[in-house]
């Protein structure tokens, strides 16, 4: 029997407490990669299983989709690892260990209820990351992101319990849309992947974590709601016009949006919509466009968090009206900004191109014009908010004075590292091709591929200048801007106030005639029980004689008749 390579994660959070400065830090470096070669030697196959309760619970099933999602988890604990490393948390570390090796665990999981148990262990542990801030808008914003979470998981269960019932099978296949169960299930996956209207507690959650609590929270939560719906619903047709909606909307809240963190939230919701997109197709070509974009979107969102996470360490704020000018001062953490703007806007020869022109060519050969058109569309807006946006702002824009130091050596280590990745993968995809889900024969370098996205991008580059030059783009200054979230932490408890004031007269009365009532009921309950009550007042020897010589008086004549 082979344990499942989570636990190498998960138990090994236990001694952290216990270890204190480069021994700590050599550990938490070491454990993931541990893990990453443990799981490296998994062969194809089921096991590790059990039987519990007659139900045969799959704890290790590996197939090439577990496979490579796996990899790059294990990998990106490593990265967070080595961001954080300098942060004396052993809240927030031992966060980060249970909270990577749940999610790990839930991508092996080979059945439904195996995969609910690491589900809502990712939530419970991954909150700690917010909390860790330890500010009363990361409290208030955690207890938040907690129930949402929470809630997903008990979709979860109750779609699993339908399921049961309806079929006997906890198997963790092929769902589809076919039962209440199913569809249950559906939408606690589509919780946790940020499904329009669904989606705020992403930006409302994220932007108030820690500095390196943002960046492990960009890699697991989302990613494995991607994995989910990709084992369980691939070819689901709602979730192209799903996955298009995701990646249009969010594109007007990131260009007004004025904290940058915040604004990259909105980008990862972008970035999701691409990938609902690829499994909503449903074709092996759409399914590894899917998969290779999770997989180069940890290493360049995380890049992107990285490099604002040091700014705000540095000067204290990431508000993008407040920045300007920081390349003078940390030019290396400019420096991997550029490469993870470049990847997420599918720069060729950055790790974005060859993952989304997967998807782009995917819907193009199912003849899906219109939605091959938004996503078009969205690759425009995601090279505007992200791979103009966050570094112009951050780096370039005005001069804020702020005069602050490089970030620390281990986040630039770790940045240089995703950066590295971006450009290799970029360069190179075959190895990344290689270990997709399915064969794939693809050359993303063919001159229509190229020449059409360098036309994207030189366009959306010279439409971004004009609104500049102009004064048509929204500027930077602080703001609050509503979104959906406005409806249950704004407009249902202020419709529940009014609600209760317009009937609080009838709550009065309804309050006083009740304890009237029950006023009343005291004293008569006393009238007769109290010491000089009917019930309990001394009665003397004679009478109770009396009594006793007429109960049994008329015993007898009951008993003669």
């Amino acid at each position: 029997m082979t344990i499942n390579p989570a636990l190498i994660l998960i138990l090994g959070a236990i001694p952290i407490p216990l270890l204190r400065g480069p021994f700590r830090a050599s550990y938490l470096l070491i454990l993931p990669l541990i893990g990453l070669g443990f799981a490296f030697s998994l062969e194809p196959g089921l096991h590790w299983s059990v039987n519990i309760m007659n139900y045969d619970l799959e704890l290790l099933r590996i197939d090439r989709l577990s496979q490579v999602f796996s990899y790059i988890f294990f990998f990106a604990a490593f990265l967070g690892n080595l961001y954080t490393l300098k942060d004396d948390d052993p809240v927030q570390q031992i966060a980060t260990q249970v909270y990577a090796g749940s999610a790990i665990g839930a991508v092996y999981a080979g059945d439904l209820i195996t995969l609910f148990v690491f589900w809502e262990l990712t939530a419970v542990s991954s909150v700690f990351l917010i909390w860790a801030r330890r500010t009363e808008r990361s409290y208030q914003a955690g207890m938040r992101f907690l129930i949402i979470q929470v809630g997903s998981g008990v979709l979860l269960l109750g779609g699993l319990i339908l399921l049961v019932r309806d079929t006997g099978s906890i198997a963790f296949d092929f769902l589809g849309v076919t039962s209440p169960g199913t569809a249950l299930i559906f939408v606690a996956f589509g919780i946790k992947c940020a499904f329009p209207l669904l989606h705020n507690w992403l930006q409302d959650a994220y932007p108030e974590a820690t500095v390196g609590g943002t960046v492990i929270l960009s890699v697991f939560t989302t990613k494995l709601a991607v994995y989910a719906l990709a084992r369980g619903y691939a070819g689901t047709e709602m979730l192209i016009w799903i996955g298009a909606t995701m990646t249009a909307f969010p594109i007007f809240y990131a260009v007004i949006e004025n904290d940058l963190r915040r604004v990259l939230s909105y980008s990862l919701n972008n970035q999701l919509g691409f990938m609902v997109v690829g499994i909503g197709i449903g074709t092996e070509m759409s399914v590894n466009g899917t998969v290779a974009h999770a997989f180069t979107h940890i290493l360049y969102k995380a890049l992107l968090f990285m490099s604002m996470g040091a700014v705000l360490l540095r000067t204290g704020t990431i508000k993008g009206s407040e920045l300007g000018g920081l390349y003078k001062t940390m030019p290396l953490t400019a420096a991997f900004c550029l490469v993870g703007a470049a990847s997420i806007s599918a720069f060729p020869l950055f790790s974005g191109f060859i993952s989304k022109s997967l998807i782009l060519t995917a819907a193009a050969d199912e003849g899906r014009w219109l939605t091959w058109g938004v996503l078009l569309f969205a690759s425009a807006g995601v090279f505007h908010h992200s791979g103009i946006k966050i570094p112009f702002f951050a780096f370039f824009a005005h001069d804020s004075g702020r005069r602050v130091k490089e970030a620390p050596w281990n986040m630039l280590l770790a940045m240089s590292i995703a950066a590295t990745l971006c450009v290799g993968i970029g360069v190179w995809p075959q190895p990344l091709y290689n270990i997709l889900p399915f064969p794939l024969d693809f050359n993303p370098y063919t001159t229509p591929h190229v020449i059409n996205q360098l036309q994207l991008l030189f366009f959306s580059g010279l439409a971004f200048t004009w609104l500049m030059r102009t004064g048509y783009y929204p500027p930077e200054m602080p703001s609050v801007n509503l979104d959906c979230d406005v409806v249950y932490r704004k407009l249902l408890p202020r419709l529940a106030r009014q609600f209760f004031a317009k009937f609080e007269a009838l709550d009065q009365l309804t309050r006083r005639l009740a304890l009237e009532c029950i006023q009343r009921l005291i004293t008569g309950i006393f009238r007769r029980t109290g010491p000089q009550g009917v019930l309990t007042r001394t009665v003397t020897v004679g009478a109770m004689v009396l009594w006793v010589i007429v109960l049994l008086g008329v015993y007898l004549v009951l008993y003669l008749i």
